[in-house]
């Protein structure tokens, strides 16, 4: 079931790229703060014009669905509601000319004072018309305990291509007069677009919920994320065809991949769709590696389009949504779908996935491309909302994450 009514992590102008939202010095992280700590965040993006603006940022409160809050802005900021990104550097080394900006979240002047979903609005010249792009983050108020297991579904048709989240939510610091104030989200990988929502739980036992249902939070489980290594464009690396340096910026054609549904699963350390931007060549990666315009192709089998299906690119390189950013387009000539990406160097991860056009509310489907074996290594992230009788918003109240490995 899809959980977002629009899409929080959005690009609105054609000159910003490299946009990247983390815990400090972790790439792989989600960008999740605690309330009243000292937890930071990471900004990072990069404005192609290559000339420095005057780039502002501010929060807006959200709901578990991230529909905006019913909150004043003055009473969830503490400090001021419209910030200037003053910290930016223009690119060095690389042949790309762009200005990298970048800030750690949140500052003094502007500390989100109430747990719930955020989104981070970054525009231009302090008019909030003028929307550069927006990304998610969370604030957790810890309220809740949260005790997660990942098994094998009950169901003997989905034992081997699917992994079942059971877990427990102890909830004695809550006023919880019904279970139906809370808000449970269930996420894999980093991917909103196929999170499990609206489930009650199966039992009470005195505060503790039990959320095992024979059904409820199930997840394909695919297969480890592909790969692209493009840390440096001279080194071509095992995934790269060819490199065209003839044009600026260089194009870098990945091999095609192929459906992977068939193959028998191997075990090997993948990304889960993570991006960590870095070079070989440089010593900050930030404003001193390059962009390429990179190409990938997905052929599927006989060269024939899926009937009826439409083929995404899914990772942190698309932002890892089902959009327009991420749709492939089949190229009869080539027998494939393929998509065009302007990257920063740096390690992708990705993976392919597959959507009904007749029923585009269905989760994304993996089996076409990737298949879906039970072994896979994913990661999970259980969110706990908790709206109070009187409450205008969903207070963020527990966050648990588990691997599917180390979780068993």
């Amino acid at each position: 079931m899809v959980v977002a009514q629009r899409l929080p992590d959005r690009i609105y102008s054609q000159s910003i790229n490299g946009v990247k939202l983390f815990q400090l010095n972790n790439q792989f992280s989600q960008p999740i703060l605690q309330l009243n700590s000292g937890d930071q965040l990471e900004l990072h993006f990069d404005d192609l014009s290559a000339y420095p603006k005057n780039y502002y940022y501010t929060y807006e409160l959200c709901n578990a669905d991230w529909t905006p809050a019913n909150v004043s802005i003055f009473d969830y900021i503490k400090g001021f509601n419209l910030n200037r990104i003053s910290q930016y550097r223009i690119a060095s080394i690389a042949a790309m000319r762009y200005v990298h900006y970048q800030v750690q979240l949140p500052e003094n002047n502007a500390i989100p004072i109430k747990s719930g979903n955020y989104l981070l609005k970054v525009f231009l010249n302090g008019d909030t018309s003028k929307l550069a792009f927006t990304k998610r983050l969370m604030v957790v108020d810890r309220m809740v305990s949260i005790g997660a297991q990942v098994q094998v579904p009950y169901d003997i048709q989905l034992s081997r291509s699917h992994q079942k989240l059971q877990f427990s939510i102890e909830t004695k610091e809550l006023n919880l007069m019904s279970p139906q104030q809370l808000k449970v989200v269930a996420v894999q990988n980093n991917r909103w677009d196929d999170a499990v929502i609206d489930k009650q739980p199966v039992f009470m036992r005195g505060n503790v919920l039990e959320y095992n249902g024979e059904l409820d939070y199930i997840f394909a489980a695919g297969k480890e994320y592909r790969w692209a290594d493009l840390q440096s464009f001279r080194f071509e690396s095992d995934r790269i065809a060819r490199v065209d340096r003839t044009t600026e910026p260089n194009m870098i054609f990945i091999k095609p991949d192929q459906a992977r549904n068939s193959f028998a699963y191997i075990n090997f350390q993948d990304r889960n769709g993570y991006t960590e931007i870095n070079s070989s060549e440089a010593v900050n990666p930030w404003w001193q590696s390059d962009y390429a315009w990179v190409h990938f192709s997905f052929v599927p089998p006989n060269k024939q389009a899926i009937k009826d299906k439409s083929v995404y690119l899914i990772g942190e390189l698309t932002g890892n949504q089902i959009s327009d950013s991420s749709l492939m387009k089949f190229d009869a000539l080539e027998g494939a779908y393929t998509k065009t990406l302007l990257l920063k160097q740096g390690y992708y991860s990705y993976a392919y996935g597959v959507r009904d056009n007749h029923h585009p509310s269905l989760p994304t489907d993996m089996s076409y491309t990737e298949g879906n074996y039970w072994e896979t290594e994913n990661d999970y992230t259980i969110y706990v909302y908790y709206r109070s009788l009187s409450g205008r918003h969903d207070e963020l109240v527990g966050i648990a994450q588990i691997n599917s490995r180390l979780g068993r």
